[in-house]
């Protein structure tokens, strides 16, 4: 992941490097190289997403203009605010490792589990998650994917019931997902605590334009806020729905939405969300060559 990149763009190479040198560790050797399972761990996977959205930003941002807002899901939030000039890459590196270190060792002290509901409304999953909650096991509603598509989140008897109520109502799919935790929900909150220390000690601006942020879908504006609702973030449900449609709003017709990063999983709920929306995704270095020639 990641090689073309750094081979074809020097920007990007010197992204990567300044990631490594800001984390102390050759963690663009995992990225180009693997091995799999050390990249996918939770405190590898999660700064190797960010360094490569990071990459492809230093190369093509020089060339888009007149943005409006930016978003990114769960962890993409920090890239976004890369994108506004409020988080260098380094900068957001150190926070999504000790993210993604504080996730880990939360769902190690408390098992938890995630499942991805498909075919379903929200509304509806959200009441089976409450009907399926007990002062012995939780589980909520995690990411608001699509108006079809929810991720649900807790302890792993209250997921399993959930699931199976789940498709009791008419669920076309639900997957139980390969996680090292209860992701967004309230078993997160001891890695949302200690974040927030780490938040609070980043060097952090006033982003240029509006990012979005998960929990509230609402245009943040400023850093003290940003850090707060990044904190929130872990415990609080990613309402992608909902910031894909104020970013519609903030842009008005004819807006054009550029996925950074890895895969084209965003621009397919995009899709979905808003009918018709004009995407492009940029993740290897033939994408970025295209996209930049056409600009």
């Amino acid at each position: 992941m990641g090689r073309d990149l750094a081979e074809r763009f020097p920007v990007a190479r010197d992204t990567f490097i300044a990631i490594d040198e800001a984390l102390g560790v050759a963690l663009s050797r995992t990225i180009f190289d693997g091995p799999e399972e050390e990249l996918t761990l939770t405190q590898n996977a999660q700064p190797a997403i960010l360094a490569h959205t990071a990459a492809v930003y230093a190369v093509v941002g020089p060339k888009v203009d007149g943005v409006v807002a930016a978003a990114g899901h769960s962890l993409g939030e920090y890239s976004a605010y890369i994108t506004a000039g409020a988080l260098s890459a380094a900068e957001a590196a150190r926070l999504v490792r000790r993210r993604g270190e504080l996730m880990h060792k939360a769902g190690t002290e408390r098992r938890g589990t995630m499942a991805a509901v498909l075919g379903l409304p929200t509304a509806q999953v959200e009441e089976i998650c409450s009907a399926a909650s007990s002062p012995s096991g939780v589980v909520v509603p995690a990411n608001l994917n699509a108006p079809d598509q929810t991720v649900i989140s807790g302890d792993p008897e209250a997921v399993h019931k959930a699931s199976e109520l789940c498709k009791a109502k008419g669920a076309k799919r639900v997957m139980t997902l390969k996680v090292s935790g209860a992701f967004h929900s309230p078993l997160m909150a001891p890695a949302a605590n200690a974040l927030r220390l780490a938040l609070d000690k980043a060097e952090f601006a006033d982003p240029a334009f509006p990012v979005i942020a998960n929990a509230t879908a609402e245009a943040v504006k400023d850093a003290a806020r940003a850090r707060r609702t990044l904190s929130d973030q872990l415990t609080a449900p990613v309402r992608w729905v909902e910031c894909m449609q104020h970013a519609v709003r903030l842009a008005g017709e004819g807006v054009r939405f550029i996925e950074i990063g890895p895969g084209s999983v965003l621009a397919g709920l995009l899709r979905r969300i808003v009918p018709g929306a004009s995407v492009v995704s940029l993740g290897s270095a033939a994408e970025v060559a295209s996209f930049l020639e056409a600009e």
